[in-house]
């Protein structure tokens, strides 16, 4: 839960750390996520949290086996750690193993696993700093599932990349793609 101030608290299975309070226990209640303010978002992956700072930068925790937290390893992280040479952000989301960002101007940076060319820049088999989506601009919000992302483009257009397995990606195809491409 994102809170008045900027604070976050978590609460449920603890097992990566994914809660942010320097614990792996889980808690039935809300606890608060440590060292951490100015949040102006939050998003929740499979096994790792991550939120948006006012200042722009990004601070996830928790998972961190193929780079979801974007800070040049792969250690699980029990507490909140800065996102590696990311700054300006203004949107944020996170799949099961990937977490990505649109920055100021509209491009999107994504990290983590890409098994599925779900980071959106044919790099495989995962990143563990952000590294910039092939040829997209003007986004403005942005989404991700499990092997998925799609933002939300400037002109009203949605672009998606990933996984297509079940026509996610809305191209009328059933053909993966590790680039943008337009939901019909």
């Amino acid at each position: 839960a994102l809170l008045t101030g900027g604070l976050v608290d978590c609460w449920g299975w603890n097992l990566y750390g994914q809660l942010g309070n320097g614990s792996t226990s889980d808690s039935d209640v809300p606890v608060a996520v440590t060292g951490l303010s100015g949040a102006r978002a939050i998003a929740g992956g499979g096994y790792h949290t991550c939120a948006l700072l006012a200042d722009g930068e990004v601070d996830c925790w928790g998972g961190n086996g193929f780079g979801e937290l974007g800070d040049e390893t792969t250690t699980d992280s029990g507490a909140p750690v800065a996102v590696s040479g990311l700054t300006g952000a203004t949107a944020l989301t996170t799949g099961d193993y990937h977490t990505c960002a649109v920055i100021t101007g509209g491009t999107v940076y994504c990290w983590g696993w890409n098994d599925s060319d779900q980071l959106g820049n044919g790099i495989l088999p995962q990143s563990d700093v952000p590294i910039a989506v092939s040829g997209l601009s003007g986004a403005t919000a942005i989404t991700a599932q499990y092997l998925h992302t799609c933002v939300l483009l400037t002109t009203g257009s949605v672009e998606c990349w990933g996984w297509n397995g079940y026509g996610q990606l809305g191209d009328g195809t059933t053909i993966e793609s590790s680039s943008p491409v337009e939901v019909r």
